[in-house]
């Protein structure tokens, strides 16, 4: 059972509130390019994140807003940023560290929302009954090439608006030598 991975970079989902402090007033993002999940988009709005050891200038903003600002970056950005980022599942932010958060028009302080995103994989429904998993249910993904490694822990995330497609930091892509667009297989437990 096969599906494509792709390889996610530091990117920052901002709340409303957040996006009007940063951005201004009544501010909407704008619409750079369309991601592989539907109704999910890069921005044309970037922003820096600044930790108590450096900052991370231009960090794209992915729209569209969320109910809360969370920052997914990996583990070398947390050096450079001096913040170790737990590795969570996406909207999972609690007992996560917070950084500054810069945009053109002001600058939020956040508490929590710094994060390493955990490897997940998006189905659709009809995928997940494919495949035999479910929501929330953990798996191992084995990848090909002379890289080729087992990811193990994935989470699977089940959603009738989700494309299938797998997701790992680019750090763990580059490890296992793999690119946007490669097969991967689910291994059935």
């Amino acid at each position: 059972m096969k599906l494509p991975i792709a390889l996610s970079n530091r990117h920052i989902h901002l709340s409303k509130e957040h996006i009007e402090i940063l951005f201004g007033e009544g501010y909407e993002l704008t619409h750079f390019k369309d991601l592989s999940q539907p109704g999910q988009y890069a921005c044309n709005e970037k922003v820096d994140i600044v930790g108590p050891k450096g900052t991370i200038k231009g960090v794209r903003v992915l729209g569209p807003a969320r109910p809360q600002t969370q920052a997914e970056v990996s583990f070398a950005d947390g050096f450079a940023l001096g913040i170790m980022p737990p590795v969570k599942d996406s909207g999972d932010i609690e007992g996560t560290p917070g950084a500054k958060i810069v945009g053109p028009k002001g600058e939020v302080e956040i508490d929590k929302g710094i994060i390493a995103a955990a490897r997940h994989i998006h189905m659709h429904t009809d995928d997940a009954e494919k495949f035999n998993v479910v929501d929330k249910q953990r798996v191992k993904i084995k990848t090909f090439g002379e890289r080729s490694v087992v990811f193990e822990n994935v989470l699977v995330r089940v959603h009738p608006t989700f494309a299938l497609e797998m997701h790992v930091d680019v750090e763990e892509g580059n490890a296992a030598g793999v690119k946007n667009g490669d097969m991967v297989e689910l291994i059935a437990e």
